[in-house]
């Protein structure tokens, strides 16, 4: 296990790449399970593969994500409630993955 540094977040790709990686294809393959897998590759290949991982002290870890994701999403036929909802579950699942994989649990 690689101990965080918040501070060496700020460069996270140059010192956590991996990490970031592990966490992405876990909450990956934890949502392809449970939803539809072509609602799910095409968020991963049209949205999130332009977010970034954020930490902050006080809050952990989020994502941001790029302007109007729903807008991105091509090749799907989803509704925006559906697409919004599976997209803050999916960025919850990746928040939950860098948690776990930096052991920030309670």
């Amino acid at each position: 296990m690689v101990e965080f540094d918040p501070e060496k977040f700020e460069d996270k790709y140059e010192h956590y790449f991996p990490q970031l990686q592990r966490a992405y294809k876990n909450a990956f393959n934890t949502m392809n399970d449970a939803y539809d897998s072509k609602l799910i590759h095409g968020i991963d290949q049209q949205v999130l593969n332009e977010s970034e991982p954020v930490y902050d002290p006080d809050e952990g870890f989020s994502i941001e994500l790029p302007e109007d994701p729903y807008d991105r999403l091509t090749g799907v036929g989803v509704d925006r409630e559906t697409f919004e909802e599976t997209l803050a579950r999916y960025t919850d699942e990746i928040e939950t993955e860098l948690t776990q994989l930096f052991e920030m649990t309670e």
